[in-house]
């Protein structure tokens, strides 16, 4: 029988299922055509490769009896590529090298690609050095791939290198080398090329700009993404729907208004997304209502949704993260239940996720933790969000035995490596009295961030533990790690509950003068605690006077307590005057102005200020308590009762109660005063 390889060809063309694949294969080997047409073979590996016989074309390659062929080679390299099987696709190019395989333009860059998606370093190196000792260094595709794999492993001094080097750049080299500074958050480099491009390469084009869009986004530069967006429309460049989402995403945070600002520039990107089609997309759909929700638009949000005439989980996902991100747990959740009542699709860990996040956010950490484990009891697999929020939720509840719970599930699932849920963990336990534990978290964190740090020194400084505090405040900044504002409230607050007043005033100076970081009222409030305390009451009034912003009611609160505890009345009234004049005074702070009077014999102003509270319409929130009892977080309020079926919290309670008396545990008179006043 004689077939001509070109109908052996066009019947591999034509071909459909496996089985035609197979007998055109016995066909190629009953004629020979294998013996002499590498290019037969290779088209028959691609096939198999079509109609997901990956072990076949592997095997056709293996015994193929030319595999030293670039083609065969390169055929089989693609089809490894497209079945995600980098390593595979690594081992049998190196066979084809000790078989002396000669690589051409198509191999080098699919070994490149394969590369990209491995750890070992010591292959891209090595294919790299392959490349230019055959002389394919500045091949165009070649030298595309290697920006392409070094921007992808972070290394874009490397990237820059290549394309430096390079002496002939298309538009897609100049995308790979603007995409690669955006993925790795370099979002002024990623400008600066994009610059050069315009006055000095080719004309940018639509994928240009969305990369730009997304390095700007990612280093949260969001008037920029605005800014670029505009810019983009105005010359002419048509946006793509990728690069409508992006600004989109951005709107919320858009402005120096706040959600005013970047509600006029959603509304403006809604019209151009109508002017010019996009609505057919789904994700720009999706984005919208994020969009609305997260400004708190939630009618908007909303009319979008009920809108859509397909409704995927993303379109779900959107909508509750949208009620969620904007305060809106209630409506989160009441669309959560709706995506569980409609059975398809079903929550996603996503879903999930925004529900559980939202209650957290709202305060509702007790709803948190029973979400999470109506999560565990559906089946659904958690992630890292997932856990770092309800890791978060239990240390607000002081929740020691949840999170510890939680902290093995993390280990049997291999999690505990990951820095969100090692920051976690080590806010968990500096909060809930575990603070040798949070020790061990911090110690086993090879990559300590700056949350990290700030977890261990406000750790320290809640367990009053100020010297440990600020050694391991030092040991951050030997480490080159630049601290901020959070920081440093976490530090004057050690050194304020101490009493630690010169280690304060030094860090205070050292904030401004050293690292640049302007005051807030934070530090303000700290810093006025930190000399309260110390009886310093003259300084600290001197401090608040001299304040360059208006000080709140936590700035004039701390000044008041201190006068409280040192019973300077004078002064209290003083501050007791400028506070009943602010508009974000509250009724903890009235009810302190009331105790302070009454201490001092002042029964007649004490009870005016507590008039004026309730006349006000002014309503002190009941003090709460929360006890854990078998893995359940149980709230009670002064005078109120358990909840029905949590008869073992008394056996708890009356323990604390036995330990208290054994420490001969005496309530001071501030709080009987506090106590009077709950029962009043």
């Amino acid at each position: 029988m004689f077939l001509a390889s070109s109908s052996l060809d066009l019947l591999l063309h034509r071909c459909a299922t496996p089985r035609q694949a197979q007998q055109i294969h016995a066909l190629i080997l009953l004629t020979g055509h294998h013996n002499h047409s590498p290019f037969l073979s290779a088209r028959l590996i691609s096939l198999y490769s079509h109609l997901n016989l990956l072990p076949a074309a592997i095997s056709l390659f293996l015994s193929a009896p030319s595999p030293s062929s670039s083609i065969l080679c390169n055929s089989i390299l693609r089809s490894l590529l497209c079945h995600s099987q980098p390593f595979q696709a690594i081992c049998l190019y190196r066979r084809a090298r000790s078989l002396n395989a000669i690589p051409d333009g198509f191999t080098f860059p699919l070994a490149i690609r394969a590369c990209t998606s491995l750890t070992d370093s010591s292959l891209c190196v090595a294919v790299h050095a392959q490349a230019v000792t055959m002389g394919f260094g500045n091949h165009l595709h070649v030298a595309n791939e290697l920006v392409l794999l070094y921007g992808h492993r972070g290394q874009m001094d490397l990237a820059r290198k290549v394309f430096d080097g390079m002496r002939v750049r298309t538009v897609v080299t100049w995308n790979i080398l603007v995409s690669g500074y955006s993925q790795n958050r370099e979002w002024d480099n990623a400008r600066k090329v994009f610059d050069v491009m315009r006055r000095s390469g080719p004309t940018p084009n639509s994928v240009t700009w969305t990369s730009l869009l997304s390095a700007y986004a990612q280093c949260q530069c969001y008037n920029e993404v605005a800014d670029v967006f505009d810019e983009m429309r105005e010359c002419g460049c048509e946006a793509t729907a990728e690069a409508v989402a992006v600004a989109l995403s951005v709107c919320p945070y858009v402005g120096s208004n706040g959600g005013r600002d970047g509600l006029e520039k959603g509304k403006e990107i809604h019209g151009f997304v109508e002017r010019s089609g996009f609505e057919g997309f789904s994700f720009v759909r999706n984005s919208l209502v994020c969009m609305y929700g997260k400004l708190g638009n939630s009618g908007d949000a909303e009319k979008l949704f009920s809108e859509m005439e397909m409704r995927d989980l993303v379109s779900w996902n959107a909508l509750i993260s949208s009620y969620a991100a904007s305060g809106c747990c209630d409506e989160a959740y009441e669309v959560f239940c709706r995506l569980q009542e409609a059975g398809e699709p079903k929550p996603s860990v996503v879903s999930w996720s925004a529900v559980i996040g939202g209650f957290a956010s709202c305060g509702a950490v007790e709803k948190s933790v029973e979400l999470f484990r109506l999560m565990q009891r559906a089946g659904v697999k958690y992630n890292a969000v997932t856990l770092a929020t309800v890791l978060s939720a239990c240390a607000e509840l002081s929740s020691f035995g949840s999170g510890r719970e939680i902290h093995a599930h993390t280990i049997r699932n291999l999690m505990d490596g990951n820095i969100l849920i090692q920051n976690g963990l080590l806010n968990l336990y500096t909060k809930s009295g575990g603070l040798n534990y949070g020790c061990l978290v911090f110690d086993r964190i090879k990559g300590k961030d700056l949350i990290t740090w700030n977890s261990m020194i406000n750790g320290h400084g809640l367990h009053g533990s100020c010297d440990k505090a600020l050694s391991t405040f030092r040991s951050m900044v030997a480490c080159g790690l630049e601290p901020d504002g959070i920081t440093f409230v976490a530090v004057l607050s050690a050194c304020s509950h101490a009493g630690r007043v010169t280690e304060g005033r030094k860090v205070f100076d050292l904030m401004v003068h050293q690292h640049g970081i302007s005051p807030g009222l934070e530090h303000y409030s700290c810093m006025v605690d930190l000399l309260g305390r110390a009886g310093l009451i003259r300084e600290a009034s001197e401090l608040v006077e001299n304040m360059p912003m208006r000080p709140n009611a936590c700035v004039w609160g701390a000044l008041l307590s201190s006068c409280r505890i040192h019973g300077n009345a004078a002064m209290a009234e003083d501050t007791a005057s400028r506070i009943l004049g602010l508009e974000e005074e509250t009724s903890g702070i009235r009810m302190l102005i009331s105790n302070i009077y009454a201490a001092t014999g002042r029964w007649e102003d004490s009870a005016r200020v507590r008039v004026m509270t309730r006349e006000k319409g002014i309503r002190k929130n009941p003090g709460q308590s929360w006890i854990e009892v078998n893995k359940t977080v149980l709230v009670f309020s002064a005078g109120g009762s358990l909840p029905p079926g949590a008869e073992g919290a008394y056996d708890v309670l009356e323990d604390l109660n036995m330990q208290m008396e054994t420490e001969n545990q005496v309530a001071s008179d501030w709080f009987l005063l506090d106590w009077a006043d709950e029962e009043a």
